[in-house]
Parts: structure tokens; sequence; C-alpha cells
């Protein structure tokens, strides 16, 4: 059963909040064909210009103690009679969305009262009625919430939580539980009248209400709606039992900001002093001792017959770098794009959809840089090169994501990803990213090697004893602690959009801070490199892409915090599924992190030793 209620509002207060947060992350939204709001006026004023009925989709249900999703209809809710299904995009199904209609009704401006959807009804000796009946136990011991959407948003449901204030969760429960020992769990914890034990409660009724904004006041025909909330509840016997779920209210995305722009300034202001002072000062004496003083010198003018000496595995490091430039292109432009709206939360699976597309257009760059460095490091193997920058990493990559929709296929899960959608995205990567990452290689190879400022001495020079902080394995592992200082808060938020479902839009915030770790990143993997050149230790190629890319290490000891600390995920496949899916973020954040640090260590490098004058 449901309840509907129509209310005009003007919600000065939101769009104040919109002002506020564009002004400050300077984006501006805007309306794409297709995505502008839909006008909903009465019945006999309807026309083209606006609809009179308002259509309510149902998504797939997902828990917080559960990676495994379902479709709405296998837990034999009420189905619509004409079951019609919009289109999905590639961005929704790889992120398992399924959405389909749903036989709630309503009429724009048309309240209704306690009107009956359908009735169920479950034989006890019947083996296929028990199955039904288990499985919506199931959806009820893990905390299965409904997600239903009204004119391309969220339904949610908003409840008052501590200090007066309130959250609006945009899915809801299907039911709760009372366990055996009497202990409620979740929803019933609440309301009192949930204490019969080891018994369940199926919230079968639901109030809806529908805010609208008139156009009258603006001059445009009809109304658009500006919000829809529910309350879940459920009905016996005159009784109505109102679910309340107390959730933690935080809003510090300016204190990650701020706790990361501190990060930076500190940064800055520690290369600011190695170039004025420090490495002015080296330059200076450098280019005016004689040849016998520089001799007894020390510091990193003594390594530059070394210091541009090919590393060792220089084709996987040509590789990674390539890979690397192609996710930080795509990165850029995806959180660019999302920042002006153009990728909203209005738009599902637009997202994904976007960066899929941009990385598989985005081979021709992947090949030319890693070719061009590969040539530099001196190699030959130049068809080795192409087919690894094109195949190694997105075939482990594709490798994980393949074995982890085989358990999705194998627990009938609704995010299980169909085998035509599989077919679709091979076809992508070898019909368009691999021959494009042949046409950038080729580039790169008829470019000429990269010429560096000095040359390179045919024996190698010893390197002194190092200190301990100067050795490779602590620098590496202090190199990612401040880039991972910048994200964390904002990690955060993304993992509650991933796991706990929660709906993350602030992409304005978002593209800041990945502005800030770009910076930071790249500050503190030339510091870094700067006190190994000092202390003669001139094998910096992969140390600078080890030294940003272990900010990964930490992300990953973060999701296995958030695991065990904010999740309550049980069974042995959602385990797999959540550790073999952070196993992917963790790689795309190592290439994507390392590569930062790498290039703006070459960079370093290349000037420092440009204006040296070496004999």
């Amino acid at each position: 059963k449901y309840c509907v209620n129509m209310r005009r509002h003007i919600h000065q207060d939101l769009l104040l909040c919109f002002a506020i947060v564009s002004y400050f992350s300077s984006c501006s939204a805007f309306y794409l064909p297709g995505l502008a709001p839909v006008s909903f006026c009465e019945p006999d004023k309807s026309g083209e210009d606006c609809q009179s009925e308002i259509q309510l989709f149902v998504n797939r249900l997902d828990s917080v103690e559960s990676v495994l999703p379902y479709e709405y209809e296998v837990f034999d809710f009420c189905k619509d009679v004409k079951e019609s299904r919009p289109s999905e995009n590639l961005g929704q199904v790889l992120f398992g969305e399924r959405i389909e209609s749903s036989p709630y009704k309503f009429i724009f401006k048309q309240d209704v009262q306690c009107k009956t959807v359908c009735t169920r009804s479950y034989k006890k000796g019947s083996k296929e009625d028990a199955t039904k009946l288990d499985f919506l136990k199931m959806g009820m011991q893990l905390n299965y919430q409904h997600h239903w959407i009204i004119d391309n948003m969220p339904l949610t449901w908003c409840y008052d939580v501590e200090d007066g204030l309130k959250y609006c969760n945009p899915g809801f429960p299907i039911g709760c539980l009372v366990t055996k020992e009497g202990r409620a769990k979740d929803a019933c914890v609440i309301n009192a009248a949930f204490n019969r034990k080891d018994t369940f409660y199926v919230f079968n009724h639901v109030d809806i209400r529908i805010t609208y904004h008139s156009g009258a006041t603006e001059g445009w025909r009809g109304a658009r709606l500006v919000a829809a909330t529910l309350e879940p509840k459920r009905v016996k016997k005159k009784m109505w039992d109102y679910i309340l779920v107390s959730m933690p209210h935080t809003n510090i995305q300016w204190f990650s900001i701020m706790n990361s722009l501190v990060i930076v300034l500190f940064l800055s202001g520690m290369v600011a002093m190695i170039m004025l002072r420090t490495l002015h000062k080296d330059i200076a004496r450098y280019n005016q001792v004689d040849q016998e003083d520089a001799q007894e010198e020390s510091g990193w003018k003594q390594v530059h017959g070394d210091v541009f000496r090919p590393p060792r595995k220089g084709m996987l490091l040509s590789v990674f770098l390539g890979q690397g430039t192609q996710i930080f292109i795509m990165t850029f432009i995806t959180l660019f794009l999302a920042c002006l709206g153009f990728l909203s939360p209005a738009n599902r699976g637009a997202l994904m959809t976007c960066a899929v597309v941009l990385w598989v257009l985005l081979g021709t760059p992947a090949g030319y840089v890693s070719a061009r460095l590969y040539k530099t490091f001196g190699g030959e193997k130049w068809k080795t090169n192409v087919l690894l920058t094109a195949l190694l990493c997105p075939g482990i990559v594709f490798a994980d994501f393949f074995l982890m929709n085989l358990i999705l296929w194998v627990e009938g899960s609704s995010a299980a990803i169909p085998f035509g959608t599989l077919v679709a995205i091979l076809a992508l990567w070898f019909g368009i990213s691999v021959p494009l990452t042949f046409v950038g290689a080729y580039f790169g190879f008829k470019k000429p090697a990269i010429e560096q400022p000095v040359r390179t001495n045919q024996i190698p020079r010893q390197i002194p004893e190092q200190s301990f902080f100067t050795k490779p394995i602590p620098g590496i592992v202090m190199g990612g602690i401040l880039p991972f200082g910048c994200i964390f808060i904002q990690l955060f938020f993304i993992l509650n959009s991933i796991w706990s479902h929660q709906m993350y839009y602030m992409f304005g915030f978002l593209f800041l801070v990945f502005i800030i770790l770009l910076i930071t990143c790249s500050e503190a993997t030339v510091l870094l490199c700067y006190f190994h050149l000092c202390a003669e230790d001139y094998h910096w190629w992969w140390r600078s892409f080890l030294t940003s890319g272990f900010t990964a290490v930490y992300l990953f000891i973060y999701a296995v915090h958030y695991f065990f600390s904010k999740l309550q995920i049980i069974g042995a496949a959602s385990t797999i599924l959540y550790f073999g899916y952070t196993m992917i973020m963790v790689l795309i954040f190592f290439l994507f992190t390392g590569t930062i640090g790498f290039f703006a260590c070459f960079w370093f490098v290349n000037k420092i030793y440009s204006v040296v004058k070496v004999d």
C-alpha cells in the first residue's frame, strides 16, 4: 500500500547552498539534451511541453553487509504489468544498475490515500513459496535497501538525528529483524513495537511526498519536481510503525580542503627554499670552482656522469609510464566534465561511461610516451614494448574483473555483467584502444630519443654508504605519506558511495583535491629526489615512480581499515569481491600517482643539470 501527498515549495536554502558551492569551486552546472527537468501539469492541461503522469522506477537492491546486489523482482515484490525498462548505458551496466518500471502510479496534483498495489500470499507446504520467503528473510537479515527513482531523483528517506539535524538516505530497508536473543537489528531498534523475538517485520506500506516548484513565478508553464521523500511503515490491524535509523551526519568537505592546502603550502615552502637558496648556491659554487676543487666537492654535481644512466627494467618502467599517462589524462578530463555538471548523478552511469570511453580513445598518448621513453632508455625491442603497453596493465585489470564477474554469476547477483557486454568491452579494447596504442608507439619510435643535458660515463660510479633515511625503501615509504594525507578524507566519501551506497555529488571538491594531489605528489618526489642526489645516489628513475606510487599502498591499507571498521560485510563471496575490486582501484591509482612523480622528477633533474658547467 502507499499514500501520496503533493506539496508546493520553493527551496531558497537549497538554491543558496548550490550558489555557495558553485562560487567556491568555480564550477557551473549545465543541462545536456535529454537531461533537462521535466515539466508536470494537471491532466486537463497536459501537452507536449508538460505531462501529468509521474513515473516511479525501481533500481537494484543492495546492502552494506553484502557486496552482492539483486534485482527488484527476485524478492517477489509487486511488479508493473507493462514491465517496461529504460535503456541503460555502459556505465550503468558496469555498476550493476538494473532500473525498471514500478506499479506505483501518480498523477500530478492528485493526492492518493492508502491505495493497494498488490497482495502476496504464501502456502505453508509449498517449496517454491518457502524459497521466496527464505530469500526475503535473507534480505532483511542483511539489511538490503530499496532504491526508487522519481524524475531522475532518488526517492529519499529523511528522518531526524541528534543535535536537531535531519539526515536523508537515498534508500530504505525492506524490513527488519528481532533476533532470538531479543536484540533488535537496524531498523527495528527505535520502535518499541518490534519486540517479538525471532521475528521478521516486512515494511508493507510507504508514505510518499512529492514536492514541486511552480513555473508561474519563473515564466514557464507547468511545475518541476524538486524533492521526493517517503516513510516506510508496517501496517497490521491499524498499527502504524515508523522506522528510524540513526546515521552519523558529517560535513567535513571544507576541512578536507584546508587540510590538503596546509600540506601543499608546507611542501611548496620546502621546494621554494631548496630552489631559491640551497640549489641556487650549489649551482653558483659548482660553476665557479676549478676542476681540481670540483673533484673534492660532494653533492649532486658529482653524479652528473651517471644520473642519466638507463635504469634497470627500463621496458617495464616505460610501459607503466605509458599506462599512467593514459589514466592521468582520462581522470583529468572526467573530473573536469563532472565538475562542470555534465556528469552529474542525475545522469546515471555517465561517469563510468565517460571514463571507459576516454580510456579507450587515449591509447595514442600511452603508446607515444612508452615508446619515446623506451627509446631514450636505449631499448630496441619495440614490438615487445608496444604489446606490453597495450596489453599488460589492461589485461591484469580485465582478468581481475572477469574473475569477480564469475563470482557474481555464480551468486546470481544483478551486478553480474552480461556476456554481450563483456564482448563489447573486449571489442573496444582490441578494436580501438590497441590500434591507437600502436599508432602512438609508431610516432614515439619515429621521434629521436630525448636528449640529455650531460653525457653518461662508461663506468658506473660507486655509490657511497647511505644513511637510513636516504636508503631506497625508507624514502619510498615516506614519500607516499603526504599525498595520502591530502586525499584520505575524500577517499572516505568515495568509498561510502561505492560500498555504503551513498550518493557522491561533490565533484567540485573532488576536482580541487585532484589538483592538490597532483602538486603534492610532484613536490614530495622532487624533494626526496634532491636529497638522494645530494647523497650521491643516482638511481632516481624507478625511485621517483615508486615514491609517489607508494601512495597506493596507503590507499590499500585504508581500504582494509574501512572494511573492518565501517562495513558489516559477511560471507566469503562478498569479501573476495570487495578486495578484488579494491585491487583494481589500487593498481590504477599506483600507475596514476607514480607517473605524476616520475615526470615531475624527470623535469627537475633535467633542469638542474642543464644549468651547471660540466667539463
